[in-house]
């Protein structure tokens, strides 16, 4: 059976890019390892320019899909991959990590979140889990030195592993009631015929167990502020967008093109975990007084909000699922952005003590970050309210009103922990341990980007949102 790597260019781009710059690591000056994030920030425009030019080749039968939807999943890693790039350059420096091993390790974690979303083979997409969750790992107790790094690394991967296992006893089941592993041949023996129904049902259930995990779903989001608080910011952006969109991406795509015959019992499972995650992750949130804690549990909430698209399977669902996963990685990419400036050396400053003033010392960043938080909270001429409208329409027309109702009360709760970090910036005395800090011109470039994606998609949604009508097609 023949290959086309031509197909395979992104990934195979961003691999060779990933080694070089792990080897480049011991012929750069310690002065230049700033430098190194060149190449990475290349090599990913690279893999997106490749993505874009072979888009429908096929790679070899039955393992990987190239379409639409998955073409639009690439962009939307190489794309938040690229963002967390540009802001860790300086968080690197403060803390005096290796920006090598940094960069290297953030490329290998974007192939295994391509092949993701991509994948026409449980297996497949079972190796691209594994790519994406051994690099997180160890970006996750990066900061060696830190015991709060090193017990969220711990955690990650304890849980990491035993949801892997959930996954792989899924993929057996499910191979035991079709008799393969490939996404085509599942969905004719699940045409054919349904009579083992019940390893297929507890099949589908253990992926969602696995699945789950990555994307933060209730009742699977216990690791999620403590994994959150002591990774380094980086890699809590990365773990908050890119590996919770390839989990979300992965899934829709073997609910909506694989499994579609199962909807009256996926459904029900998906009702009942978007109520808890929307409630618990909001609620929880108003209680917070870390800042990286807060918006761990927003991006709980959030997962809460994209799986209303999921439950709601339409084809306004899938689309509104694709367009608020962009909105969400503007916005809390962004907010990432700024709360890490604010922390400055070792993360002292994550107290919402600690932004009380800022408005008066860094009048810029504490604009940035209110704008941020206003369209998590979904407020209009903001991308997270054309987004939420999306997805609460979509529901809607499948009548899940009750479900509607609940994330609308969902965001009321939201709204309130968000405003009142906007307080404490404006409303509040500035604290005496205050201090100015540099905004390096990385950070400034990430940052513009967001502001202009969340303003233009709250106010021109119809580009983003025909590319997400066309990627919503299998």
């Amino acid at each position: 059976m023949q290959i086309n790597y031509l197909a395979l260019l992104p990934e195979i781009i961003l691999a060779v890019f990933g080694i070089f710059v792990m080897l480049a690591v011991p012929f750069v000056p310690e002065r230049m390892q700033t430098k190194l994030a060149y190449p990475a920030l290349l090599g990913l425009l690279l893999a997106g320019a490749a993505a874009l030019i072979f888009p429908r080749s096929s790679v070899q039968e039955g393992m990987l899909f190239h379409d639409a939807f998955g073409t639009f999943a690439k962009l939307l890693f190489f794309f938040s991959s690229g963002i967390v790039t540009l802001v860790s350059v300086s968080y690197l420096d403060r803390a005096r990590l290796p920006h090598g091993e940094f960069y290297a390790l953030l490329l290998f974690a974007t192939v295994g979140m391509s092949l993701m979303a991509n994948s026409a083979d449980l297996i497949m997409t079972f190796l691209g889990l594994e790519i994406l969750s051994i690099a997180t790992y160890v970006l996750a107790g990066f900061r060696r030195h830190d015991v709060k790094s090193g017990e969220s690394a711990l955690k990650y991967f304890l849980l990491g592993s035993l949801s892997t296992a959930f996954l792989l006893y899924g993929i057996a089941f499910i191979y035991g009631a079709t008799g393969t592993t490939k996404y085509a041949g599942i969905i004719q023996a699940v045409t054919v015929s349904t009579d083992r129904l019940l390893a297929l049902l507890l099949g589908l259930g253990l992926l969602v167990v696995g699945f789950g995990f990555k994307a933060a779903l209730v009742p699977f989001h216990v690791w999620t502020p403590d994994v959150y608080e002591g990774a380094p910011f980086p890699v809590t952006a990365h773990l908050a967008v890119s590996s919770k969109a390839a989990a979300f991406l992965a899934l829709v795509r073997i609910l909506y093109q694989v499994l579609p015959q199962l909807n009256a019992h996926w459904e029900t499972i998906f009702w009942m975990s978007a109520f808890l995650t929307m409630a618990l992750g909001n609620i929880v949130a108003v209680s917070q007084t870390n800042i990286k804690r807060m918006l761990a549990y927003s991006s709980i909430a959030h997962a809460g909000y994209l799986l209303l698209g999921v439950v709601a399977n339409n084809r306004n669902g899938l689309q509104a699922v694709l367009f608020y996963l962009v909105s969400y990685a503007l916005m809390t990419l962004g907010a990432f952005a700024v709360v890490q400036l604010i922390g400055r050396e070792n993360e002292q400053a994550v107290s919402l003590e600690d932004y009380s003033g800022l408005a008066y010392r860094q009048p810029y960043l504490a604009a940035a970050l209110s704008i941020f938080l206003i369209s998590l909270a979904g407020i209009p001429a903001t991308a997270g309210f054309m987004g939420k409208l999306f997805l609460f329409t979509a529901a809607i027309e499948s009548h899940l009103y009750w479900l509607v109702v609940i994330g609308l009360l969902a965001s009321a709760i939201g709204l309130y922990y968000y405003l009142r970090v906007i307080v404490f910036m404006y409303m509040r005395e500035p604290g005496t341990e205050g201090l100015i800090v540099r905004v390096p011109a990385s950070a400034a470039v990430a940052i513009a980007i967001m502001l202009a994606g969340v303003f233009y998609l709250g106010i021109f949604p119809g580009t983003f949102l025909r590319l997400a009508s066309e990627a919503a097609h299998f």
